[in-house]
């Protein structure tokens, strides 16, 4: 990001942004690796570009990469992702207070404030704008 200031009748010109569909392969050392669905080239996009949105990306899941000049500027995600539940505190019989919440650990390593009843092994969808719990799916 840029802050200028440009004066009256200054003319600007267009940024061409470009929206594809890309499957989430896997990270390693390199950075987060994608596959354009149509395509089918790989491509592989810097940590620090991926930035928060990491703890959403679960390999097989489409994103959308906005893309400058070839390049990608940042990463869509859907509104919500369904990730496994895998670290959950037992809950306690009759430990069944209406709004009450638990610390649960999610297969990509995020912790979010879930129900009571989510278990180890439950699949959630998560709001991937606020990291908040919306629904247990399974």
């Amino acid at each position: 990001m840029l802050d200028r200031t440009f004066r009256a009748g200054e003319d600007v010109g267009l940024a061409r942004i470009d929206r594809r569909e890309y499957q989430y392969l896997y990270r390693d050392d390199m950075g987060f690796h994608f596959m354009d669905n149509e395509t089918y080239e790989q491509m592989v996009v810097p940590v620090d570009l991926v930035g928060d949105t990491a703890h959403f990306l679960v390999e097989g899941m489409t994103a959308q990469l906005p893309m400058f000049e070839g390049n990608p500027i940042g990463i869509d995600l859907p509104a919500s992702v369904e990730l496994e539940v895998t670290y959950a505190e037992p809950g306690v019989k009759g430990d069944r207070v209406s709004g009450a919440t638990k610390p649960v650990t999610l297969v990509t390593g995020l912790v979010v404030q879930a129900p009571l009843f989510v278990e180890q092994g439950d699949v959630i969808k998560v709001d991937t704008r606020s990291g908040d719990y919306i629904t247990r799916v399974s």
